[in-house]
């Protein structure tokens, strides 16, 4: 059976068509750059509503069995920005490294990296991590965090997830 990699983006405007979604099929460009792995996606587009994100995130780790799960967008700090909420109401471990280090890697493009709320977390088995919402932007934090993301989710019981490191080498300690 093949991963199941859940791709959100969250957005009032992208979710009623007002424009297109750039920052999910950012995601999956990335991803499929990135694994040798075949998975299968389930990608969704969503209002910035808390509770609608809490329920599809809960669907994808606990329904839909997605190891990993990568939201783009509502992580600024408009009283609309509620990812980082949702996520941390839904997983209950959360990973701080992961946002220190996007930020750190997006603070060296932008100073208003620092207004960012990125962050990610576990639930069960599955990883949740929060992405900005540009696709220069997705692209940047995922080099900076993905190498870990195989590991984490290993670590965490899901699937092994193989790179190719001609792109993007995963860490793994040796054996």
């Amino acid at each position: 059976m093949r991963p199941r990699i859940g791709i959100v983006t969250i957005s009032d405007r992208a979710s009623k068509g007002v424009y297109e979604d750039l920052g999910g099929p950012a995601i999956r460009d990335t991803l499929k750059a990135y694994l040798t792995t075949e998975w299968e996606e389930s990608y969704h587009v969503i209002p910035d509503e808390q509770p609608v994100i809490e329920a599809t995130l809960k669907a994808l780790c606990d329904d839909e069995g997605c190891c990993l799960v990568l939201t783009t967008g509502g992580t600024g700090p408009s009283p609309r920005d509620v990812t980082p909420e949702a996520t941390r109401a839904v997983c209950p471990r959360i990973l701080d490294g992961f946002g220190e280090r996007m930020r750190a890697v997006s603070l060296q493009y932008v100073p208003t990296a620092i207004l960012s709320r990125q962050m990610a977390g576990l639930r069960g088995a599955s990883l949740v991590v929060n992405l900005p919402g540009r696709p220069k932007s997705i692209r940047e934090c995922l080099d900076a965090v993905f190498p870990a993301i195989p590991y984490c989710i290993e670590l965490a019981g899901g699937p092994i997830l193989e790179t190719d490191p001609a792109v993007l080498k995963a860490f793994r300690p040796a054996r």
